[in-house]
């Protein structure tokens, strides 16, 4: 009996116990129409037929478990409609991914080395900050992180103007000595 007499409800119930000539039959009746269909959207002969042989591969697999809520060609059209907007969502996905790792290549890694060299230079300088006789510290920190004027910096610590302005400026010597012209960029 020839299967090209089958309509799509007899042919589903025997892919459905297994029957291998139903199946090829399915096959014959809509890979070339679903193709059609899948590359009026993609334009990618590769992808379409990759699509298509998917779609027939998971009907063949779970021909026992699908239960058609409309036809045959409804389900394998929707299936494909389906499979297109995975692979659309899935291709958006992977422009997006590259554009952000493009993106990070040309300004994250100097971004991030920058970073990382201010951190070091800034360890340093808090080293030698630290390294200060106690009262030219405690003065250098208030001008320079706390950023208090010298008469703020003299009410504060009950000392003269002048006394604070010396200090701090003779920190600032002993940086610069030890760090030279970096020191500036970093303050």
């Amino acid at each position: 009996m020839s299967y090209k007499s089958h309509n799509d409800q007899e042919l589903t119930d025997l892919l459905k116990s297994d029957d291998r000539l139903a199946y090829t039959e399915i096959y014959n009746r809509y890979h070339a129409a679903l193709y059609i269909h899948a590359f009026k959207r993609l334009q990618s002969r590769e992808e379409c037929k990759d699509i298509v042989h998917e779609l027939f591969t998971a009907l063949w697999i779970k021909r026992r478990e699908i239960n058609f809520k409309t036809t045959l060609s409804g389900y394998l059209y929707t299936s494909v409609r389906n499979k297109i907007f995975d692979l659309l969502a899935k291709q958006k996905l992977k422009i997006s991914y590259t554009q952000s790792i493009q993106y990070f290549a040309e300004t994250g890694l100097v971004t991030t080395d920058h970073l990382v060299r201010q951190n070091q230079l800034t360890a340093l300088i808090d080293q030698e900050i630290a390294n200060l006789p106690e009262r030219t510290r405690q003065i250098f920190e208030l001008s320079r992180k706390k950023f208090l004027s010298h008469q703020e910096i003299a009410k504060e610590l009950n000392l003269s103007e002048q006394t604070v302005k010396s200090t701090v400026n003779n920190a600032l010597k002993v940086l610069r000595i030890k760090f030279g012209s970096l020191l500036f960029l970093s303050l």
